[in-house]
């Protein structure tokens, strides 16, 4: 089944955490390589105004416990970091498929956010996403979805 904007989402565990709550979901390849690390950080840096709209952030890779650790210390992350080594999460969101690299076709985990509103709705779905940016996107749909005017947000980059 694909999922589309609207529809219920797939539940997992840990959404039963955040009742009333806005949930970012994103799924990334792996814990500190740069493209990933990035994005992590990008969250991280903004995740005060996550908070303010009664948002969460939650990452899930198929790393283990042991890297999701070193990888939230190294950054000092401070939202959860899902693993997912059986991909059950990753496959219930179109997360894991067929990615073209180089010119090789290969299976593999596909960089996705998906917004889950209040009422446990997918309010927006980021397929395949490019990094730079991205997490402002992300802000800036909670605040459309609140009614707020659109922002645009700045992050002032680690790197």
């Amino acid at each position: 089944m694909s999922l589309t904007e609207g529809m219920k989402a797939p539940a997992f565990q840990e959404q039963a955490d955040y009742p009333g709550q806005w949930i970012v979901l994103y799924f990334y390849p792996k814990d500190d390589t740069p493209g990933c690390t990035r994005e992590a950080c990008g969250f991280q840096d903004l995740s005060k105004l996550f908070h303010e709209h009664n948002a969460v952030i939650l990452g899930v890779s198929r790393d283990d416990a042991d890297s999701h650790q070193a990888f939230k210390t190294k950054y000092k992350l401070a939202f959860p970091l899902l693993s997912d080594p059986d991909l059950k999460l990753h496959k219930a969101y179109g997360a894991w498929g067929e990615k073209t690299s180089y010119g090789k076709t290969s299976m593999g985990v596909i960089r996705s956010t998906f917004l889950i509103d209040p009422q446990g709705n997918l309010a927006k779905i980021w397929p395949n996403v490019k990094v730079d940016g991205h997490v402002e996107q992300v802000l800036d749909a909670i605040k459309n979805a609140e009614g707020g005017t659109r922002t645009r947000t700045r992050v002032l980059g680690r790197f």
